[in-house]
Protein backbone atom coordinates (compact mmCIF):
# COMPACT_ATOMS: atom_id res chain seq x y z
CA UNK A 1 0.00 0.00 0.00
CA UNK A 2 2.69 2.30 0.83
CA UNK A 3 4.40 1.65 -2.16
CA UNK A 4 1.29 2.21 -4.30
CA UNK A 5 0.96 5.69 -2.72
CA UNK A 6 4.48 6.22 -3.32
CA UNK A 7 4.09 6.10 -7.21
CA UNK A 8 1.19 8.19 -7.20
CA UNK A 9 2.86 10.83 -5.88
CA UNK A 10 5.17 10.69 -8.00
CA UNK A 11 2.91 10.42 -11.10
CA UNK A 12 0.93 13.53 -9.42
CA UNK A 13 4.61 15.41 -9.39
CA UNK A 14 5.10 14.92 -12.69
CA UNK A 15 1.51 16.85 -13.69
CA UNK A 16 2.38 19.06 -11.31
CA UNK A 17 5.31 20.65 -13.52
CA UNK A 18 2.27 20.83 -15.82
CA UNK A 19 -0.33 23.27 -14.03
CA UNK A 20 -0.34 26.98 -13.43
CA UNK A 21 1.64 28.49 -11.18
CA UNK A 22 -1.00 29.36 -8.42
CA UNK A 23 -2.21 25.47 -8.76
CA UNK A 24 1.42 24.83 -8.09
CA UNK A 25 1.98 26.13 -4.86
CA UNK A 26 -1.25 24.70 -3.23
CA UNK A 27 -0.64 21.02 -4.84
CA UNK A 28 2.81 20.99 -3.49
CA UNK A 29 2.48 21.43 -0.14
CA UNK A 30 -0.52 18.60 -0.18
CA UNK A 31 2.12 16.25 -2.03
CA UNK A 32 4.70 17.57 0.75
CA UNK A 33 2.51 16.35 3.27
CA UNK A 34 1.59 12.73 1.50
CA UNK A 35 5.34 11.98 0.86
CA UNK A 36 5.98 12.38 4.49
CA UNK A 37 2.81 10.20 5.68
CA UNK A 38 4.37 7.59 3.16
CA UNK A 39 8.26 7.73 4.82
CA UNK A 40 6.42 7.83 8.51
CA UNK A 41 4.45 4.53 6.87
CA UNK A 42 7.84 2.46 5.28
CA UNK A 43 9.62 3.56 8.92
CA UNK A 44 6.76 2.01 10.89
CA UNK A 45 7.21 -1.05 8.83
CA UNK A 46 10.86 -1.61 9.23
CA UNK A 47 11.27 -1.04 12.66
CA UNK A 48 8.41 -3.46 13.21
CA UNK A 49 9.93 -6.19 11.16
CA UNK A 50 13.59 -5.61 12.78
CA UNK A 51 12.43 -4.60 16.33
CA UNK A 52 12.87 -8.40 17.62
CA UNK A 53 15.51 -9.10 14.81
CA UNK A 54 19.02 -9.84 17.24
CA UNK A 55 20.16 -11.76 14.20
CA UNK A 56 24.22 -11.00 13.34
CA UNK A 57 22.57 -9.83 9.59
CA UNK A 58 20.09 -7.62 11.25
CA UNK A 59 23.22 -6.26 13.57
CA UNK A 60 24.91 -5.98 10.11
CA UNK A 61 22.21 -3.87 8.08
CA UNK A 62 22.17 -1.62 11.58
CA UNK A 63 26.30 -1.17 11.33
CA UNK A 64 25.72 -0.76 7.54
CA UNK A 65 23.17 2.33 7.66
CA UNK A 66 24.84 3.61 10.75
CA UNK A 67 27.80 4.12 9.16
CA UNK A 68 26.17 5.10 5.35
CA UNK A 69 24.84 7.97 7.29
CA UNK A 70 28.25 8.84 9.21
CA UNK A 71 29.73 9.04 5.95
CA UNK A 72 26.98 11.26 4.86
CA UNK A 73 27.23 13.45 7.54
CA UNK A 74 30.58 14.18 7.50
CA UNK A 75 30.57 14.95 3.44
CA UNK A 76 27.53 17.49 4.03
CA UNK A 77 29.27 19.26 6.61
CA UNK A 78 32.94 19.45 5.45
CA UNK A 79 31.02 21.12 2.05
CA UNK A 80 28.88 23.29 3.09
CA UNK A 81 28.52 23.21 7.48
CA UNK A 82 24.89 21.51 7.44
CA UNK A 83 24.28 18.94 9.24
CA UNK A 84 22.53 15.55 8.71
CA UNK A 85 19.44 16.98 10.22
CA UNK A 86 19.38 20.01 7.45
CA UNK A 87 19.52 17.39 4.27
CA UNK A 88 16.19 14.76 5.95
CA UNK A 89 13.55 16.87 4.33
CA UNK A 90 15.36 15.99 1.06
CA UNK A 91 16.42 12.40 2.15
CA UNK A 92 12.59 11.74 2.38
CA UNK A 93 12.19 12.25 -0.95
CA UNK A 94 14.86 9.57 -2.28
CA UNK A 95 11.68 6.49 -1.85
CA UNK A 96 10.29 8.65 -4.11
CA UNK A 97 12.35 8.08 -7.04
CA UNK A 98 13.30 4.58 -5.62
CA UNK A 99 9.90 2.30 -5.89
CA UNK A 100 8.68 3.39 -9.32
CA UNK A 101 12.26 3.03 -10.64
CA UNK A 102 13.71 0.20 -8.71
CA UNK A 103 10.38 -1.72 -8.26
CA UNK A 104 7.45 -1.15 -9.87
CA UNK A 105 9.05 -1.21 -13.65
CA UNK A 106 10.20 -4.56 -13.09
CA UNK A 107 7.41 -6.20 -11.82
CA UNK A 108 5.66 -4.08 -14.23
CA UNK A 109 7.56 -5.45 -17.26
CA UNK A 110 7.36 -9.17 -15.81
CA UNK A 111 3.40 -9.18 -15.16
CA UNK A 112 3.47 -7.85 -19.08
CA UNK A 113 5.69 -10.73 -20.50
CA UNK A 114 3.75 -13.31 -18.92
CA UNK A 115 0.56 -11.64 -20.02
CA UNK A 116 1.40 -11.85 -23.82
CA UNK A 117 2.91 -14.75 -23.17
CA UNK A 118 -0.17 -16.07 -22.05
CA UNK A 119 -2.46 -14.18 -24.88
CA UNK A 120 -0.24 -16.08 -27.67
CA UNK A 121 0.02 -19.58 -26.79
CA UNK A 122 2.45 -20.31 -29.37
CA UNK A 123 4.96 -17.86 -28.01
CA UNK A 124 4.84 -19.13 -24.35
CA UNK A 125 4.99 -23.26 -26.12
CA UNK A 126 8.38 -21.72 -27.73
CA UNK A 127 9.78 -20.08 -24.94
CA UNK A 128 8.95 -22.76 -22.87
CA UNK A 129 10.88 -25.13 -25.16
CA UNK A 130 13.89 -22.88 -25.22
CA UNK A 131 13.85 -22.54 -21.22
CA UNK A 132 13.88 -26.21 -20.73
CA UNK A 133 15.54 -27.42 -23.40
CA UNK A 134 18.45 -25.45 -21.81
CA UNK A 135 18.15 -26.28 -18.22
CA UNK A 136 16.69 -29.46 -18.24
CA UNK A 137 20.13 -31.62 -17.18
CA UNK A 138 20.80 -29.51 -14.11
CA UNK A 139 17.09 -29.18 -12.83
CA UNK A 140 17.01 -25.30 -12.75
CA UNK A 141 17.58 -21.88 -14.09
CA UNK A 142 21.19 -20.90 -13.75
CA UNK A 143 21.59 -17.36 -13.79
CA UNK A 144 24.89 -17.22 -15.19
CA UNK A 145 23.97 -18.90 -19.19
CA UNK A 146 20.45 -16.32 -19.01
CA UNK A 147 22.73 -15.18 -22.35
CA UNK A 148 21.62 -18.03 -23.64
CA UNK A 149 17.96 -17.56 -23.61
CA UNK A 150 17.73 -15.25 -26.77
CA UNK A 151 14.28 -16.26 -27.88
CA UNK A 152 13.03 -14.99 -23.97
CA UNK A 153 15.01 -12.05 -24.54
CA UNK A 154 13.77 -11.35 -27.87
CA UNK A 155 10.01 -11.68 -25.60
CA UNK A 156 10.78 -9.22 -23.15
CA UNK A 157 12.47 -6.74 -25.89
CA UNK A 158 8.91 -6.92 -27.92
CA UNK A 159 7.18 -6.28 -24.76
CA UNK A 160 9.00 -3.04 -23.76
CA UNK A 161 8.05 -1.88 -27.33
CA UNK A 162 4.27 -2.45 -26.45
CA UNK A 163 3.97 -1.61 -22.41
CA UNK A 164 7.24 0.21 -21.82
CA UNK A 165 7.98 0.44 -18.21
CA UNK A 166 7.62 4.50 -18.42
CA UNK A 167 5.56 5.59 -21.00
CA UNK A 168 6.45 9.35 -20.76
CA UNK A 169 10.11 9.24 -20.33
CA UNK A 170 11.39 12.12 -17.87
CA UNK A 171 10.68 15.82 -18.86
CA UNK A 172 13.37 18.03 -20.78
CA UNK A 173 13.72 21.56 -21.39
CA UNK A 174 14.66 23.43 -24.50
CA UNK A 175 17.61 24.98 -24.32
CA UNK A 176 16.97 26.51 -27.76
CA UNK A 177 14.04 26.99 -30.09
CA UNK A 178 14.36 24.25 -32.51
CA UNK A 179 11.62 23.21 -35.40
CA UNK A 180 10.58 19.84 -36.08
CA UNK A 181 8.45 19.17 -39.55
CA UNK A 182 6.00 21.84 -39.32
CA UNK A 183 6.35 22.10 -35.45
CA UNK A 184 7.97 25.04 -33.55
CA UNK A 185 9.24 23.96 -30.07
CA UNK A 186 10.10 27.37 -28.37
CA UNK A 187 13.29 27.83 -25.94
CA UNK A 188 12.60 27.22 -22.52
CA UNK A 189 9.69 24.59 -23.48
CA UNK A 190 8.91 21.50 -21.24
CA UNK A 191 9.10 18.41 -23.42
CA UNK A 192 7.77 14.84 -22.62
CA UNK A 193 8.69 11.87 -25.39
CA UNK A 194 5.68 9.28 -25.77
CA UNK A 195 7.82 6.17 -26.03
CA UNK A 196 4.47 3.94 -26.00
CA UNK A 197 3.77 5.82 -28.88
CA UNK A 198 7.06 5.70 -30.74
CA UNK A 199 6.89 1.98 -29.93
CA UNK A 200 3.54 1.55 -32.05
CA UNK A 201 4.12 4.06 -34.39
CA UNK A 202 3.93 2.13 -38.29
CA UNK A 203 6.21 4.16 -39.64
CA UNK A 204 9.37 2.15 -37.61
CA UNK A 205 7.20 -0.91 -37.01
CA UNK A 206 5.49 -3.59 -39.19
CA UNK A 207 1.91 -4.24 -38.02
CA UNK A 208 2.74 -2.78 -34.56
CA UNK A 209 0.38 -3.50 -32.76
CA UNK A 210 0.98 -7.35 -32.94
CA UNK A 211 3.15 -9.38 -30.79
CA UNK A 212 5.59 -10.86 -32.70
CA UNK A 213 8.69 -11.25 -30.43
CA UNK A 214 10.59 -12.67 -33.84
CA UNK A 215 11.21 -9.09 -35.22
CA UNK A 216 13.88 -9.14 -32.88
CA UNK A 217 15.47 -12.03 -33.51
CA UNK A 218 18.75 -11.31 -36.06
CA UNK A 219 17.86 -7.63 -35.58
CA UNK A 220 20.57 -4.81 -34.16
CA UNK A 221 17.31 -2.87 -32.98
CA UNK A 222 18.64 -2.41 -28.79
CA UNK A 223 16.96 -0.50 -26.11
CA UNK A 224 20.54 1.38 -25.02
CA UNK A 225 19.71 4.62 -26.62
CA UNK A 226 21.07 4.41 -29.70
CA UNK A 227 17.85 3.27 -31.48
CA UNK A 228 15.05 6.42 -31.13
CA UNK A 229 12.54 3.98 -32.99
CA UNK A 230 13.03 2.06 -29.31
CA UNK A 231 13.99 3.75 -26.26
CA UNK A 232 12.28 2.25 -23.55
CA UNK A 233 15.00 3.37 -20.71
CA UNK A 234 14.89 6.50 -22.50
CA UNK A 235 18.35 7.59 -24.59
CA UNK A 236 21.16 10.48 -24.05
CA UNK A 237 22.39 11.15 -20.44
CA UNK A 238 18.96 10.40 -18.83
CA UNK A 239 19.19 6.89 -19.85
CA UNK A 240 18.10 4.91 -17.10
CA UNK A 241 21.34 3.47 -15.26
CA UNK A 242 19.83 0.06 -13.89
CA UNK A 243 19.37 -1.33 -17.56
CA UNK A 244 21.12 -4.32 -16.94
CA UNK A 245 19.92 -4.92 -13.46
CA UNK A 246 16.39 -4.60 -14.65
CA UNK A 247 16.49 -6.76 -17.36
CA UNK A 248 18.25 -9.81 -15.27
CA UNK A 249 15.82 -9.32 -12.73
CA UNK A 250 13.02 -10.08 -15.79
CA UNK A 251 14.98 -12.28 -17.63
CA UNK A 252 15.57 -14.56 -14.50
CA UNK A 253 11.80 -14.38 -13.12
CA UNK A 254 10.45 -15.21 -16.43
CA UNK A 255 12.64 -17.93 -17.11
CA UNK A 256 11.82 -19.11 -13.71
CA UNK A 257 8.07 -19.06 -14.32
CA UNK A 258 8.32 -20.84 -17.56
CA UNK A 259 10.71 -23.73 -16.48
CA UNK A 260 8.81 -24.58 -13.18
CA UNK A 261 4.85 -23.97 -14.72
CA UNK A 262 2.50 -23.96 -17.33
CA UNK A 263 0.37 -21.46 -17.51
CA UNK A 264 -3.20 -20.64 -18.49
CA UNK A 265 -5.45 -17.68 -17.99
CA UNK A 266 -8.49 -17.94 -15.01
CA UNK A 267 -10.56 -17.04 -17.21
CA UNK A 268 -9.93 -18.22 -20.73
CA UNK A 269 -7.75 -16.06 -23.55
CA UNK A 270 -10.79 -14.40 -24.90
CA UNK A 271 -11.79 -12.85 -21.49
CA UNK A 272 -7.68 -11.52 -20.60
CA UNK A 273 -8.14 -8.35 -20.68
CA UNK A 274 -5.11 -5.96 -21.87
CA UNK A 275 -6.27 -3.05 -21.38
CA UNK A 276 -3.33 -0.52 -19.49
CA UNK A 277 -3.29 1.75 -17.13
CA UNK A 278 -1.64 5.18 -17.43
CA UNK A 279 0.55 6.33 -14.67
CA UNK A 280 4.73 6.87 -13.94
CA UNK A 281 4.90 3.44 -14.74
CA UNK A 282 2.57 1.80 -17.32
CA UNK A 283 0.60 -1.30 -15.14
CA UNK A 284 -2.60 -3.55 -16.06
CA UNK A 285 -5.82 -1.92 -15.63
CA UNK A 286 -7.17 -5.50 -14.17
CA UNK A 287 -5.18 -7.69 -12.40
CA UNK A 288 -3.62 -10.86 -14.14
CA UNK A 289 -5.05 -13.86 -12.82
CA UNK A 290 -3.04 -17.33 -13.94
CA UNK A 291 -2.99 -21.07 -12.81
CA UNK A 292 0.17 -22.68 -12.64
CA UNK A 293 0.38 -26.03 -13.78
CA UNK A 294 3.35 -28.11 -12.41
CA UNK A 295 4.57 -30.43 -15.04
CA UNK A 296 4.12 -34.28 -15.00
CA UNK A 297 7.98 -34.32 -14.48
CA UNK A 298 7.82 -31.86 -11.59
CA UNK A 299 4.80 -34.29 -9.56
CA UNK A 300 6.07 -36.42 -7.10
CA UNK A 301 5.59 -40.42 -8.10
CA UNK A 302 2.63 -42.04 -5.79
CA UNK A 303 3.65 -45.49 -3.69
Amino acid sequence: MVILMMIQVTVKMHLLQMSPLNMKQQLLKLLIRIVSYCHKQTLNLHQEDHKDNQSAFGALENEIAEGFLAVVDEIVKAHNGLGLSDLYPSLKFIPVDMFPGGVETSASTIEWTMSEMVKNPRVLQLAQEKVKGIFQSKGNVDENRLNELIYLHAIIKETLRLHPAGSLVLPREMRETVHIYEFEIPANTRVLVNVWAIGRDPSYWMDAEKFCPERFLNSSIEYKGTNFEYIPFDAGRRICPGIQFGMSVVQLTSANLLFHFDWKALNGLENLDMIEQFGITLTRKQVLRLIPIAPDYAMPMLP
